[in-house]
């Protein structure tokens, strides 16, 4: 089966327009979602917190959700988080936590990667977050 039929590439509303990537990709017949790095642009694409990594880091989390609905799923079915946060510094980390802690699954959180990174697309955005979803056969058929 050609990957086009096991694939969809989803455009979720609520997201500002992607240039040259997708923000959701859902592979079948087991629903895995890969949610490409999110970073703090509202849905018309404007930066939300300029130098503010807490407000920037809950539009991060804010967009991932809406890209997780738009494919069925939930921050529940989120298995794996990658991070990337310009000039990471230790006392960052208890910000990040705190927001992505009213987000996931705390009693089965996923897994996570935080790499630092010398700079993003764009000098105002201090981070960018993408995501793995799961979604069971048998969580499907009820959603």
């Amino acid at each position: 089966m050609p990957l086009a039929a096991q694939t969809e590439f989803l455009k979720p509303d609520g997201l500002a327009t992607a240039n040259g990537y997708t923000h959701v990709v859902v592979s079948k017949p087991e629903k895995l979602v890969f949610v490409a790095g999110q970073v703090a642009n509202n849905r018309e694409g404007k930066l939300v917190g300029k130098d503010d990594l807490k407000a920037q880091t809950v539009q991060v989390f804010e967009n991932i959700k809406t890209a997780l609905a738009a494919a069925g799923a939930t921050f529940d079915d989120v298995v794996k988080i990658t991070w990337y946060v310009k000039g990471y510094k230790p006392e960052y980390l208890p910000t990040l936590r705190d927001v992505r802690n009213t987000y996931v699954n705390k009693a089965t959180p996923p897994a996570s990667t935080l790499v630092e990174v010398a700079a993003l697309f764009q000098d105002d955005y201090l981070l960018e977050v993408e995501a793995i979803a799961v979604i069971p056969e048998n969580q499907r058929k009820s959603k």
